[in-house]
């Protein structure tokens, strides 16, 4: 394989058992790989930069597949076309790209952007309702803001890890320590609807470290817990010390960055 094509992909995660191939389940990586593999008439093998849980959405995941040098002369537009109409709706091909014959979609990021949404109030959502968390209550998200703050750098975030996932990766002998890079929670407004958006972007991520991280968040909002006591629950490295895990549904995988020039469009 000479080159590497990279697409920027987005999907509603809704009807997804998240990103990762499982058999006879319905996947982002299944769908796309069916797709991949009628285009390119052979078998392919993805990477991703960050795999999603079920019904976590995207607005910018990356996949990285090397192709032949012939496979490297196929017009962008044509590459994008032919796998929008080979997708399932609720899939989009956002974006076509060229990189090295080396290049990981997911070993080269060198941070990845997370949002994660709620509806704060008696109101039931309306356009926002497949993207967002209903909370039936108020929160606070300056108190949620300033709370937030103890995450930011280079922490073990054992606590804010799914606690099988977190056995796992000690048995290997993995670390469990990431480096969260920015960490805002802010009130805004999208289709009409006022939303608090938690916003954590960060060099890598532990199995349902963002919704942990607001639901813990959000036992601060809601007056349950005070400011200094996410600090308390990271310093724990314990998941029974921080607060529950905020659903799939409200979070959304924004994007992720590469070094300059890694990625060079397709034509």
């Amino acid at each position: 394989m000479d080159t590497t094509l990279v697409l920027k992909i987005g999907y509603r995660g809704a009807q997804f058992a998240g990103f990762a191939a499982q058999p006879n389940t319905r996947t982002v990586a299944g769908e796309l790989g069916r797709a991949l593999k009628t285009f390119l008439r052979r078998p392919v093998e993805l990477t991703c930069a960050g795999r999603t849980d079920t019904g976590v959405h995207a607005q910018a995941q990356y996949v990285s597949l090397p192709v032949t040098a012939q496979e490297a002369c196929i017009n962008a537009g044509r590459i994008q076309r032919a796998l929008n109409a080979l997708t399932p709706d609720d899939i989009s091909i956002r974006g076509v790209f060229r990189a090295s014959k080396d290049f990981s979609a997911r070993f080269e990021a060198t941070s990845r952007h997370y949002i994660y949404r709620i509806v704060a109030g008696q109101a039931r959502p309306v356009l926002s309702w497949d993207y967002a968390w209903w909370y039936r209550g108020a929160l606070d998200p300056l108190a949620m803001n300033q709370a937030a703050q103890a995450l930011v750098g280079e922490h073990d975030f054992v606590s804010f890890c799914k606690v099988e996932s977190a056995q796992l990766l000690q048995q290997a002998g993995l670390s469990t320590c990431r480096n969260i890079q920015e960490v805002k929670v802010y009130r805004t407004q999208e289709t009409g609807e006022n939303l608090i958006c938690v916003s954590v972007k960060g060099n890598a991520f532990l199995h349902n470290m963002v919704r942990i991280i607001v639901g813990t968040l959000a036992e601060v909002g809601r007056g349950h817990r005070d400011v200094s006591w996410v600090q308390k629950a990271l310093a724990a490295r314990d998941r029974k010390a921080a607060g529950p895990t905020a659903p799939a549904r409200g979070l959304t995988f924004v994007d992720v960055t590469y070094p300059k020039g890694a990625l060079l469009p397709w034509d």
